[in-house]
């Protein structure tokens, strides 16, 4: 028996790949497939199955082209419905692989058809249980991703609550937990950074598993501090009860180089997005005029998820040379699939023909708080309201403006004023920055490295607030 763990940091997401006597399973796999297939090629096995633990919203899964070229069944727990064929699983149905078995355990209340898999090995034992969002590493699942008019987040927090104590925690101590995503990932509230655990050790620190918790509390306290979940999240769930265009062909079609004039032209079509993904240090000195910054070595493809309301939108890109594919894979597992090419050359092609160029006024920590603070200047907050309540600078204008809420709040900015922006460690603000440049504003000012480095900084006055209880 081999089992691997396949964890994709952008998205927190972890897919598994279990094999036994030359047969395989993928459990939720993400959009490209090569990996999988040539894994399983190199180890001498054939993927029999695909398992999905559920409908997932913060990736697009290549579940429909793996199966098919592997010759795989995708399976689904029960309450699944999809425009391809799968096999539709009921609660305790086991599935042969070689000489181990993977048990369905319908775990409703993340989503409906929400499954779990337990791994029983070729002598009875139960070493693993791969959860998907039922049960995370220090949470579980929020029960708002798949509420319908007659169903309640209430509803759905309830039948999680009846899952992990009916189907779960009964489950021996010692039984590796294998999620499906870890911090990081918007489909919990605070997901531990360990990406797998005993199950006893989780019922110890897992707020959502305490023992002597009544249905009434959990449900309480999972619907709690819930923020709005980002817009792509139902678009991707669409896409994941669908059949898509293949990653290869999206690929062949995005990756191409376009000259300066056939850039300019295609940037020319209606909607279309200039989005350059250099670190944030090297968009700042300058980028092209509208352009929105979204960093490849940051938190990207959720980001631009959140913060592009049109999945289809017609995207060029500006990228460090060498990481165009890459950038377009990323775009592709959550659903970005309309990229028109990128700028051969990157940046400097733009820059050196002496085509219209823009830049980010940014300063130091150190200068901010020297010069300008605590003066009678407009500051953004532009972290989580959790991130903000927990600590943040002293001033008397000061406001927390989260980033994944700019696109309807930033009206209630005046575009003439002045705005130091800052965010945790120096990503986020610039984000926000080049979108608000992109609109219009006169002149937002980014503070680098945000507020980690404010922090470290002599006579800056901060506000701590401290939590009475721990959620």
């Amino acid at each position: 028996m081999y089992v691997e763990q396949l964890f994709t940091e952008c998205l927190a997401e972890m897919a598994y790949y279990i094999e036994s006597n030359g047969e395989a399973i993928i459990i939720d796999p993400l959009r490209e497939t090569t990996p999988y297939l040539e894994l399983a090629k190199s180890r001498n096995a054939k993927i029999k199955y695909v398992f999905l633990t559920h409908f997932h919203a913060d990736f697009v899964s290549g579940h429909v082209d793996l199966a098919k070229k592997a010759g795989a069944t995708i399976v689904f727990g029960p309450n699944a419905t999809t425009k391809f064929d799968f096999h539709s699983g009921t609660d305790g149905e086991e599935f042969k692989v070689g000489d181990i078995t993977l048990k369905l355990i319908h775990t409703p209340g993340h989503t409906m058809e929400s499954s779990s898999y337990l791994l029983i090995d070729e002598k009875g034992n139960t070493p693993y249980i791969f959860t998907g969002d039922a049960l995370f590493i220090g949470d579980v699942g929020r029960p708002d991703l798949a509420v319908k008019s007659d169903l309640t987040e209430e509803d759905l927090a309830g039948h999680l609550f009846d899952s992990l104590r009916n189907k779960i925690m009964p489950l021996p101590d010692d039984i590796i937990v294998y999620p499906a995503h870890g911090a990081g990932s918007s489909c919990g509230k605070n997901m531990s950074s360990e990406t797998f655990d005993t199950l006893g050790n989780q019922k110890q620190t897992n707020y959502a598993l305490r023992a002597d918790m009544t249905k009434e509390e959990f449900v309480k306290e999972v619907t709690t501090g819930l923020v709005t979940p980002p817009q792509y999240f139902p678009k991707n769930v669409g896409m994941n009860k669908g059949v898509n265009k293949p990653y290869e062909v999206i690929l062949n079609d995005a990756n191409k180089a376009l000259s300066l004039d056939e850039f300019i032209q295609v940037s020319k079509e209606p909607n279309t997005l200039i989005m350059d993904v250099r670190h944030q240090d090297d968009f700042v000195k300058g980028f092209i005029k509208g352009a929105l910054f979204f960093g490849i070595d940051g938190t990207f493809a959720p980001w631009v998820g959140t913060l592009i309301e049109d999945i289809n939108t017609p995207i060029l890109l500006v990228c460090p040379e060498g990481r165009e594919h890459e950038t377009i894979t990323r775009l592709t597992r959550v659903g970005y699939d309309n990229v028109k090419g990128y700028l051969k050359g990157g940046y400097k092609t733009w820059a050196d023909a002496g085509k219209e160029t823009a830049h980010l006024e940014s300063i130091s920590p150190k200068d901010f708080v020297e010069n300008y603070y605590p003066k009678d200047i407009t500051i953004l907050d532009v972290r989580k309201v959790s991130e903000y309540d927990s600590e943040h600078i002293e001033h008397n204008n000061i406001s927390n403006l989260p980033l994944a809420e700019i696109v309807s709040n930033h009206t209630k900015l005046n575009k003439t004023d002045d705005f130091y922006i800052h965010c945790r460690g120096g990503y986020r603000s610039v984000i926000f920055a080049s979108i608000l440049k992109q609109k219009g504003f006169k002149n937002p000012i980014n503070i680098e490295g945000g507020f980690e480095e404010i922090r470290e900084q002599q006579n800056i006055n901060l506000t701590e607030f401290i939590c009475p209880t721990e959620l």
